[in-house]
């Protein structure tokens, strides 16, 4: 298994694993346009990193990290993990862990200061499973729909 960029032809399979959940089958629509503009985007921002996990040339699993940099912490960046997906038929095979775990490897070869996360209130697995990465609940995370 491989941890790489992204490339344009891993859309469809990373929107296929978005909207793979409950929660990603009621706000995903594979199939959209709107996902290859949002990708082109993403692609060009040397602050993001979207990859995948490449099984045999099929994607399996995904994650994209963001780089903020900051004032705070004497300036730190830091790494924000979003979106990490494993394909149904590979789950619990420790493919997350081995994403997740890249990530933090990433975000500390670029220098970052901490690694942070949301996941949504409803997903008690994935809390229990990041707390087991290391991950504290240390903040309460908002939002505003617009």
């Amino acid at each position: 298994m491989t941890i790489r960029r992204a490339v344009e032809a891993d859309v469809h399979p990373i929107v296929a694993m978005l909207a793979d959940d409950p929660l990603g089958a009621q706000r995903e629509t594979p199939g959209d346009p709107a996902y290859l503009k949002a990708f082109e985007v993403i692609d060009a921002d040397p602050h993001q990193l979207l990859v995948v996990a490449d099984r045999d040339g099929e994607v399996v699993g995904t994650l994209q990290l963001t780089f903020t940099a900051g004032l705070s912490r004497l300036g730190s960046t830091r790494a924000t993990v979003e979106a990490v997906r494993v394909r149904s038929d590979q789950r619990g095979g420790g493919l997350g862990e081995q994403l997740v775990r890249w990530a933090i490897d990433e975000a500390r070869a670029r220098g970052c200061a901490l690694v942070q996360l949301t996941t949504d209130a409803s997903r008690v697995d994935a809390h229990r499973f990041y707390e087991r990465l290391g991950f504290t609940a240390s903040h309460v995370g908002m939002k505003l729909a617009l």
